[in-house]
């Protein structure tokens, strides 16, 4: 019974996925990349040796990888910025925003 009504809801109503699981970052780049990847190494070595040194060296590369983050995040939104001022861009805007409340619309029915 309980099969046969999710079944004619959610063809009558639809049926919402949930939150998206691996958002994309758009400040993401090759050099935050490697900053990340040597941070997890540098983690995992710590936890591997669990000596004061490979903390340390772990505790460098998080500060440095939070910087480069930092860093390309400004630099992006500078980038977003500038575009925003261009006459040809200015378009892209509003799609963007239209796009943020699609995504975060929930399905309705017919």
């Amino acid at each position: 019974m309980k099969k046969i009504m999710m079944e004619t809801a959610q063809h009558r109503c639809g049926m919402s996925k949930g939150p998206c699981r691996h958002k994309e970052t758009w400040w993401w780049n090759e050099e935050v990349a490697e900053a990340v990847r040597r941070k997890k190494i540098k983690y995992i070595k710590w936890k591997t040796e669990n000596s004061k040194e490979a903390w340390m060296e772990y505790k460098k590369s998080r500060q440095s990888a939070k910087r480069v983050i930092s860093s390309a995040k400004e630099k992006k939104q500078k980038e977003c910025a500038s575009d925003l001022n261009d006459p040809e861009h200015q378009n892209e805007f509003f799609r963007m925003a239209k796009q943020i409340v699609k995504e975060r619309q929930d399905i309705t029915g017919l």
